[in-house]
């Protein structure tokens, strides 16, 4: 009977739980857009020349604009903005004149339901509370929500935890019930007589306790764990796979090698001539943000740097230890290595981190694997003949001297 109630009372609570998110997902929906959506859409189309607030970047801001313009008239300009300047309208030649010869680029394969959804994550942003209003709200009112496309996000991951809470909760009583309903039942020892329910729980523990082959299997299985965890311990001594540090500026591989294409060659200037990339210096940083965003709180980190002539303090990710020659030219360059095969996809990277072991084995791993770059390399045509006599695989790193200790080791 309790268990029954208890499970008859989950499904109620479920279903008012689902009941609820269904009806803030109709809400969503007749608000006009899905600002999730459209925050994917503004970061990879819109946020290099336009930001959500009324900062200037290379276009203008957005907050308010749907207070400027009606959305049919968005629709309309941002699919074909040429075409609404060409028609005579006041508005758009105006903006054309403050901004020319600069026009806004069209984006006829995107639907209004798109353009939508990128409205509705403009206005979600500026809904967001600032930061000083939330430090006030902490002292005493509540903030308010920081987007509209937060709470759904975040009522799934509650909706989730309280399921997990009430299938545990479950799961206890049901046991509790199942050892109560044992305990207050007699059970009889062998002369008849009834046990109470610590006295057979006693009798128990002893007779597990008192098995050999119970016991043996339990010490070695401590044993087996004890020696894992040491020798894994042991062996990821100096190993730094994963580490990704806070940088002086949130610098964004994703944003910048990825989202606009940098190449790395234009930040880590001698990655194909020398044997350190290097880092970029501030006035590398200032060929594209000496107009780019220069009022951001970051970028300002870097103007301070050259106005007091102090070198920006980066933190090193990844780093062999001094007994180990690498030379980012001989890959890069010569072997034609390509970046993502030492350094993960860093143009995905929000936060830069040493996705790869760079332990010896996996060096040599590496070396066992990779084909020489051989074509149109004259200095390779006798290696390539001479082995081709011997051999019908195909050259690689390990059979021009890859795996001899003195290569990286002198």
């Amino acid at each position: 009977m309790c268990s029954r109630r208890v499970i008859s009372t989950l499904t109620i609570v479920l279903t008012l739980l689902f009941g609820s998110y269904q009806s803030m997902a109709q809400d969503a929906a007749a608000a006009g857009g899905d600002a999730a959506k459209g925050k994917e859409l503004f970061s990879t189309l819109c946020q290099q020349c336009h930001a959500v607030t009324d900062e200037k970047v290379i276009g203008p801001g957005l907050k308010g604009i749907k207070s400027r313009r009606d959305e049919a008239w968005l629709i309309k300009w941002i699919k074909n903005p040429q075409a609404v300047i060409s028609s005579g309208d006041a508005y758009a030649t105006a903006l054309y004149a403050k901004y020319q010869p600069l026009v806004m680029q069209s984006f006829p394969d995107l639907s209004d339901d798109d353009i939508k959804n990128i409205l509705a994550h403009v206005e979600a942003a500026n809904a967001a509370p600032a930061p000083d209003a939330a430090a006030g709200a902490a002292a005493g009112a509540a903030p308010a929500a920081a987007s509209s496309d937060s709470p759904s996000g975040l009522f799934i991951v509650v909706l989730v935890a309280l399921l997990v809470v009430m299938v545990l909760v479950l799961v206890v009583l049901l046991a509790l019930v199942t050892i109560l309903s044992k305990a207050v039942g007699p059970t009889g020892d062998e002369a008849g007589q009834t046990k109470s329910f610590s006295e057979r729980l006693k009798t128990s523990l002893s007779a597990v306790a008192s098995n050999n082959i119970l016991r043996s299997i339990v010490l070695w299985l401590f044993v087996f764990v004890v020696l894992k965890q040491t020798f894994d311990g042991l062996y990821g001594v100096g190993i730094s796979q994963g580490y990704a540090p806070k940088q002086p500026i949130a610098f964004s591989h994703k944003l910048h090698a990825g989202q606009y294409q940098v190449n790395c060659n234009y930040c880590h200037t001698s990655v194909y001539k020398g044997k350190i990339a290097t880092i970029p210096s501030a006035n590398i940083c200032m060929n594209c943000h000496g107009e780019i965003k220069r009022e951001s709180p970051e970028i300002q980190k870097i103007y301070k740097a050259i106005e007091t002539d102090t070198p920006i303090e980066w933190v090193r990710v990844h780093n062999l230890p001094d007994l180990a020659y690498f030379n980012h030219a001989q890959h890069t360059n010569v072997g034609q290595v390509q970046c993502q095969t030492c350094h993960g996809e860093v143009e995905k990277m929000e936060v830069m981190e040493q996705r790869s072991s760079l332990t010896m084995g996996w060096c040599i791993d590496c070396h066992r694997k990779t084909e020489v770059a051989t074509k149109d390399n004259a200095y390779y045509d006798k290696l390539v003949a001479l082995h081709k006599k011997g051999s019908k695989e195909p050259l690689r790193v390990a059979n021009i001297g890859g795996l001899e200790c003195s290569k990286c080791h002198y």
